[in-house]
């Protein structure tokens, strides 16, 4: 396998095609870089975890695995297939949320200043199902939509308890989706959109990944645990 370095560059030089084929409306250039995103992230986690004799966070890799799957259901026009892509979105958060709570993210919400988090996005995710409910009704999708932002909320609420890095990449990664709702239910648009959603959500991915490498990188403590990034 190449090295770390040479697969993270794989990876922005992809992630830059893909912005391009999406702004310029090249529908090839954008279907056939998109699959290539997380498997390059999931190749640069393993790699630059086994350069250090770590082993890389299983749940993190199976999380990038249902996130292939979503964006290859998302090329496909369709409710079924945005269901579908929802469904493999949902088994990406649930993993990433899996891996925060194992490394202490229940008890670190806890303690202030992050108790404050889970009612601020608690807050943000009713506001924005509120502002978005009738267009959702209208499409058919309000009930998954709902169960899918609980999910998203929840891993971006666990998220910030594991570093800024991985704190900010789930921010990002929920602003890039609720781009995706906005525009679903009718309610937003902005321009540029579909290339605010790719980038939003390369940039979050990029950084849970790489926060999630850092954590493997550090050096044992006495205690014997990893320290914080």
């Amino acid at each position: 396998m190449p090295r770390s370095p040479t697969i993270l560059a794989a990876f922005l030089a992809v992630t830059a095609a893909n912005l391009l084929a999406n702004a310029t409306g090249s529908d090839l250039a954008f279907t056939l870089t998109k699959p290539l995103l997380m498997p390059l992230l999931a190749a640069y986690l393993w790699r630059v975890t086994a350069d250090r004799g770590a082993r890389p966070d299983r749940l993190v890799l199976a999380g990038l695995a249902f996130a292939t799957g979503g964006d290859v259901a998302l090329l496909v026009a369709g409710t079924g297939w945005f269901l579908a892509g929802m469904a493999c979105f949902l088994g990406t958060h649930l993993c990433y949320l899996a891996a925060f709570t194992r490394d202490g993210a229940a008890t670190a919400l806890r303690r202030p200043p992050l108790v404050a988090v889970p009612v601020g996005y608690a807050v943000l995710t009713v506001v924005a199902l509120g502002w978005m409910w009738s267009g959702l009704t209208d499409a058919g999708l309000a009930v998954p939509v709902a169960g899918y932002a609980l999910a998203l909320a929840a891993m971006a609420t666990t998220a910030v308890t594991q570093g800024r890095r991985v704190g900010l990449g789930a921010a990002l990664f929920l602003g890039s989706d609720l781009l995706i709702a906005a525009g679903v239910a009718g309610v937003a648009e902005p321009p540029g959109a579909p290339v605010l959603v790719m980038a939003t959500y390369a940039a979050g991915q990029a950084l849970i990944v790489a926060g999630r490498a850092a954590r493997a990188e550090a050096p044992v403590s006495p205690a014997g645990a990893p320290a914080a990034p």
